[in-house]
């Protein structure tokens, strides 16, 4: 039974702890490039994305202990408070694996609106343990980067499921 919004499931052949890997310290880079001017407010979170992204499709092999690490590198390279990107990415972690196979089931446009108000949640978090330690509010442009990082959702599902499709059988007619 499956209603208007749900899609087909397609099979999938299981992703190696190596490409998730890999593909969580190209967003660590991504996070670390240098943006500036206005372009600086619309790049999204890309460690929190993916993030989400492994802890939505696989649950089991990413956890609390990857987003916690991921957290307190983001912190070192960004110069900020200890443990505020960790504790962020730790809540986004819980968030993902507890809504994985209600996400998973909706078609592309019901999943963008779940990840919308996590990663805003996620910036919200940052914001204010930001606050409690006297930093002053930076705006309201500073949640740009979580629609972006929502907007970027389809492309980057599209994109991290290619080496887990399975390949076409030659010999199939």
């Amino acid at each position: 039974m499956s209603g208007p919004s749900m899609t087909p499931q397609e099979l999938l052949l299981p992703v190696r702890p190596g490409f998730i890997f890999v593909t969580l310290v190209a967003a660590l880079l991504a996070n670390l490039l240098s943006w500036s001017g206005w372009m600086a407010w619309l790049v999204p979170d890309f460690v929190a994305l993916l993030v989400l992204y492994w802890c939505i499709h696989e649950p089991r092999k990413i956890g609390f202990l990857a987003a916690w690490l991921l957290g307190l590198l983001m912190d070192i390279a960004d110069g900020s408070l200890f443990g505020e990107h960790a504790l962020a990415y730790i809540i986004l972690a819980y968030a993902g694996m507890a809504l994985h196979r209600r996400v998973q089931r909706f078609s592309m446009a019901p999943q963008i609106l779940h990840v919308i108000p996590l990663l805003l949640f996620t910036d919200c978090v940052v914001l204010l343990v930001r606050a409690l330690a006297g930093a002053d509010f930076p705006g309201y442009a500073y949640f740009l980067g979580s629609f972006a990082g929502a907007a970027l959702w389809p492309p980057l599902t599209h994109l991290l499921k290619l080496p887990q499709r399975p390949r076409p059988d030659p010999d199939r007619v």
